[in-house]
């Protein structure tokens, strides 16, 4: 059975009676290059514990399960637990919890599974995207890489470099953490129903260390943050936001040679660390 054909789709919504919720953002996924795309870019293996979120219609928990040792696929929607029991019924190593990502406690549910490779894979909700993946990367998960699907303008400011408009707090949060890469593009018309935009698979390679090391992460984040509130407005301006006073930060800039008249987006990763530690070390 064709888990990705369209008419495939259509007749187990027809057998199940189900009904796409526009609440939480379901788009299924029809096109095969793209879902072996995601599993070989994520190089599933037999070693490894692959964490699904949002299976849908479990075609790509199907590809998955082909070559890893064990598939946890996380789906919210409770109506695709009666669908996802008939597609995957061939396979032995799916495991589907009926949960929200964003409150389970995946740092337990990867201790309960022996299996010390894990890789997280998935075709994120467009509504929901960011949210899910800062609670991967704030979780400190013992994972190996974030191989998900997501709406291409999000990938692009994931990937941005400083001096750019689409480089942002996300860029920072992203690539402090992980080492970003595209595995594929995907146009619209890979899903059923297809979406208003296109989209864009990416591996997040997760970071030993981060690429910047400050004193302060919480500190550095908060400035981070600042520095994006008013992206219009020079960094001096923007700054001020934080709580720290003005004078204190035109002097944290003067003394670690930035120009005050920049603005956040031209600022790297270091910039911010140089900017945060000048700040903790004048406690």
């Amino acid at each position: 059975m064709d888990l990705y054909s369209p008419q495939v789709i259509k007749a187990i919504k027809q057998k199940f009676g189900f009904k796409n919720s526009k609440s939480l953002g379901q788009n299924f996924l029809t096109d095969p290059e793209v879902i072996r795309a995601i599993v070989s870019g994520a190089e599933v293996s037999e070693k490894d514990l692959v964490i699904e979120i949002g299976p849908g219609f479990g075609v790509l928990t199907d590809e998955a399960a082909k070559h890893a040792g064990k598939v946890i696929a996380i789906e919210i929607d409770k109506d695709l637990l009666p669908v996802l029991e008939f597609t995957l019924a061939a396979h032995k190593n799916i495991e589907i919890i009926n949960e929200d990502v964003l409150k389970i406690d995946l740092n337990e549910l990867i201790d309960n599974v022996k299996i010390e490779n894990v890789k997280i894979i998935g075709n994120l909700p467009y509504y929901i995207t960011t949210p899910i993946l800062m609670k991967l990367l704030e979780s400190n998960l013992n994972a190996e890489s974030i191989t998900v699907m997501m709406q291409k303008e999000v990938a692009e400011r994931i990937l941005a470099e400083p001096g750019g408009k689409e480089y942002g707090a996300l860029s920072v949060a992203v690539q402090y953490r992980t080492i970003a890469e595209t595995i594929i593009e995907v146009p619209r018309e890979s899903f059923f129903p297809a979406p208003k935009v296109d989209s864009e698979v990416l591996k997040l390679t997760l970071r030993d260390e981060p690429a910047v090391k400050p004193i302060d992460e919480a500190l550095f984040f908060r400035l981070v943050k600042a520095g994006f509130s008013q992206r219009r407005k020079t960094i001096l301006n923007s700054l001020s936001t934080s709580g720290y006073p003005k004078e204190e930060i035109a002097a944290c800039l003067e003394a670690v040679g930035i120009d005050n008249k920049r603005r956040a987006e031209t600022l790297s990763l270091q910039d911010f660390c140089s900017i945060s530690d000048y700040f903790s070390k004048s406690v």
